[in-house]
Formats: C-alpha cells, sequence, structure tokens
C-alpha cells in the first residue's frame, strides 16, 4: 500500500480499566492527552522529542513505544518505512494505571493508518488487533480507540470490543500519587487462581457496573465492588489501597485505576460537593497526590492530515 501523506497530527485520551470488578475487560477513556506531531522525512533518521509526561524518560529514537507500533503498523500494510521526526506533547501520568503505554500503541496505530493512501483500509477491528497485540489485552486500548465505556474480550477471531452507554451525570476524578508501578509488578502478586465464590461475585457486579453507568449511578458503590485484583495489588500500593479504602467508607465508588495506582472515584454530579468536602480532609495539600477532574472522553483517538483535504481526517471509529 503506498503513503497519502507525509504529516499528521494525533490526540489519544488517558483510560482507566477494570473499573473495578471488570478485570482485564472494562474501560473509562478520560479527557486527559497524549498529542503528538508525526512527520515523515526523506532519510533512516527517527528522531523524538517528548514534552510533559515521559520527557527524559523514554526513548527518543526508533525504539519509542509510539515509533514501533507506526512502523510495525505500516510494515503489516505493505507501505514503505521511512525516516520521521516527531514531537510528543504528553499529558498523561506514566506508571500510574492511566493507559499511558495503551495510548502510546494506538497513537503510533492510527497515526500511521492517517499516513497510508487509504486509511479506512485498516479498519477499528484492525487497529484494535494490533494495538492488543502490543498491550497484550484490549482493556484499555478499546476505549482508547472509541471513547467512551467499552468492554473487550477475546475470541478465536481475536480482540473484539463493544461501547457501553455512560449516564452524562456521571463525573470521573483520578487521584494521581506521586509514586509509580510497573503493570508486570502489579500483575505478578495476583494468584494463579481464585475461589469460585469470588469469580461468580465479580461477574455479578461488573454486570451491575453495566447498569449503574447507563441509568443507574446511585447503584456505583456497589456495581464498583472487587473480590479479584485490588485486595491482593494491596501490599504494593499501600497509600492508594488505604485510600480506596476510606473514600468507599464515605460512600464513593472508588476503584483502583488500572494496575494503579492511581485511585478512580466515579460519582453522580450531584455528589461532586460531597467528595471535594471528603478529599479536603483525605488528599488536598497532602504531599505526593494530585486530584484531577478530566471529564469522560467521547471521540477517542483521532488523527488528523495535515494541509489534506478535509475528508482525509481519520478516528478511532466505532468498533464492532
Amino acid at each position: 500500500m503506498q503513503l497519502g501523506a507525509d504529516h499528521v497530527v494525533v490526540r489519544v485520551p488517558a483510560t482507566s480499566a477494570n473499573l473495578g470488578p471488570g478485570f482485564d475487560a472494562l474501560g473509562l477513556a478520560l479527557a486527559l492527552y497524549d498529542e503528538l506531531e508525526v512527520r515523515l522525512v526523506a532519510s533512516d533518521d527517527v528522531v523524538v522529542d517528548v514534552f510533559g509526561e515521559g520527557a527524559g524518560q523514554v526513548p527518543t529514537d526508533a525504539e519509542h513505544l509510539v515509533v514501533r507500533a507506526l512502523r510495525h503498523t505500516l510494515e503489516l500494510a505493505g507501505a514503505p518505512l521511512t525516516g520521521l521526526r516527531m514531537t510528543c506533547s504528553n499529558a498523561i501520568p506514566h506508571g500510574r494505571g492511566l493507559g499511558s503505554s495503551a495510548a502510546a500503541v494506538v497513537a503510533g496505530v492510527v497515526a500511521a493508518r492517517a499516513l497510508l493512501a487509504e486509511p479506512r483500509a485498516l479498519d477499528s477491528r484492525a487497529v484494535l488487533a494490533i494495538a492488543t497485540e502490543f498491550e497484550g489485552h484490549p482493556d484499555n486500548a478499546a476505549p482508547a480507540i472509541t471513547g467512551g465505556a467499552t468492554v473487550a474480550w477475546q475470541d478465536g477471531d481475536g480482540p473484539r470490543a463493544v461501547g457501553l452507554e455512560v449516564d452524562p451525570s456521571i463525573v470521573a476524578t483520578v487521584l494521581v500519587p506521586d509514586s509509580r508501578l510497573a503493570t508486570s509488578r502489579a500483575r505478578a502478586v495476583l494468584p494463579a487462581t481464585v475461589p469460585h465464590a469470588d469469580a461468580a461475585f465479580n461477574a455479578g457486579r461488573s454486570a451491575l457496573l453495566v447498569e449503574a453507568l447507563a441509568r443507574r449511578p446511585e447503584l456505583l458503590l456497589e456495581a464498583t465492588e472487587d473480590k479479584l485484583h485490588q485486595a491482593y495489588r494491596a501490599g504494593v500500593m499501600t497509600a492508594s489501597s488505604e485510600l480506596l479504602r476510606a473514600l468507599r467508607a464515605e460512600g464513593f465508588a472508588a476503584t483502583i485505576s488500572g494496575a494503579g495506582p492511581t485511585v478512580l472515584v466515579l460519582t453522580p454530579e450531584a455528589d461532586v460537593p460531597a467528595l471535594d468536602a471528603t478529599l479536603a480532609g483525605l488528599v488536598d495539600g497532602v504531599a505526593g497526590w494530585r486530584a484531577l477532574r478530566p471529564g469522560i472522553d467521547t471521540h477517542g483517538a483521532r488523527a488528523r492530515r495535515m494541509l489534506a483535504a478535509p475528508d482525509a481526517a481519520t478516528s478511532g471509529g466505532n468498533m464492532q
């Protein structure tokens, strides 16, 4: 396949996976974005400039995760590989359970798709499949691609995902600590097997969460209860686990975001003042914590060709 552009701009949202009981399945896109600009160059050089989160810490050459995902996608599409110059302006914290690696992979894949002469040749199922190849599971990649809330799974045909309805009154608050936690470490403490009763408990709560997100926000506290992963991870994120317990004891639907250590709180808009009053006594002014209220992203990853016709813009699209 031929290239159809040499300059694209991409924006991709942060995501929060699991949402309590939906381990490796449920995810939510947040209006906190990494933005990048890619220019192809007539050489083999790869130069990456990083500003914001990850600056001075991530590779600035062909080993950068966005570059790896972009070039892998072009290779799969049979497009020629060239050098590139990329500028990344990152707002998604790294190593905090907000989907920074999924955002990087999705950004690379949708950037590559926008560079192709026929972007629609790579539909959203293909984008999800490539992203999952890098990530290992699709729970963060799916909402990063489509926006909103999603449930993702894998079958014999590869990863799939569908969107879930989210009541517009639901407000997402993320409490981000300074400390990082590698996903590999968070996964290493999980047991190989769990009691049947705990699995059944989470299945019921996951089903309830779909209803709570869509139509019954007052059920979010019960719907976000979990017995599969958060308690097992308490020892590797003590402060986050203590904050989680304190918030839930006050009646707020708090969960560990992804592999942590960020804490996600989902509340009906009417309960936000009460949450803020509670946070004032728990994290406001406490060294090492940031409270953010980014909003829920509903668009997903967006890629735009520069100096091209308006209809050349591409987006994450809807997955079927």
